[in-house]
């Protein structure tokens, strides 16, 4: 039976991105749903791997398809079904697991720095030769991580990626490309401004996109390498 990956979209703009193509590429078929629309199924055992992905909400907000998006992760961690969620889909990992998601202290937009941690090194990001990386942040939220957790990537400010059970949380994304980022510049430009953030920082340049994206499959060949 061909192998199904459910991708739960919070927000129209925000997609699997470069992503959705490998997937696509190995053979892998892809559900999109809308969260919105009552898209999100009760149970994950027909899927081999659930990715929750990003938007402007917050998961302290209580909305009811997030609360839906906790108890999908839930299901999955119980059945050791893979997940991957992307900053909002990192903080409903987090929060189901039973840590705390709450106002960060300072917003990150734009093209950071993280450190990968020496369990990171051997996991997710094992073919990542440096002990940092450039990646894309859009968020202002953070979390406290369950104790079960492991911090695979981090900053000065924030855990930046975890494991718990068989869910993976990245708080940065690693699968835009420039239509993605120019789609959030323009959905966003009310927080761009308010934050005061230079848009020519947030503007991709080739080089910092092409080496975006062999991260982004050195992670997918590492995330896809748990699926049943």
């Amino acid at each position: 039976m061909k192998k199904k990956v459910l991708s739960i979209q919070n927000i129209a703009c925000e997609t699997l991105g470069t992503l959705e193509g490998m997937f696509r590429k190995d053979g892998l078929e892809v559900e999109n749903v809308s969260a919105q629309e009552g898209g999100i199924p009760i149970k994950s055992s027909e899927y081999s791997a659930v990715v929750v992905l990003g938007g402007p909400m917050a998961v302290y907000d209580n909305l009811p398809y997030l609360q839906k998006e906790q108890d999908l992760i839930r299901d999955a961690i119980k059945n050791g079904v893979p997940v991957l969620g992307v900053c909002l889909g990192s903080q409903l990992i987090a929060q189901a697991a039973g840590g705390r998601v709450f106002k960060g202290t300072k917003k990150e937009i734009g093209w950071h720095d993280v450190l990968l941690s020496p369990q990171g090194r051997k996991s997710l990001f094992s073919g990542i030769n440096e002990k940092k990386m450039r990646v894309f942040q859009w968020h202002g939220d953070t979390y406290e991580l369950p104790e079960a957790a492991t911090v695979l990537a981090y900053t000065d400010l924030y855990p930046q990626a975890f494991k718990v059970g068989s869910a993976i949380g990245v708080q940065f994304h690693l699968e835009v490309d420039e239509r993605l980022i120019k789609s959030w510049m323009k959905e966003y430009d009310a927080e761009v401004t308010a934050e005061k953030v230079d848009a020519k920082s947030i503007l991709p340049a080739l080089g910092d996109l092409s080496e975006l994206e062999k991260k982004c499959k050195v992670v997918y060949r590492n995330f896809t390498a748990m699926l049943r």
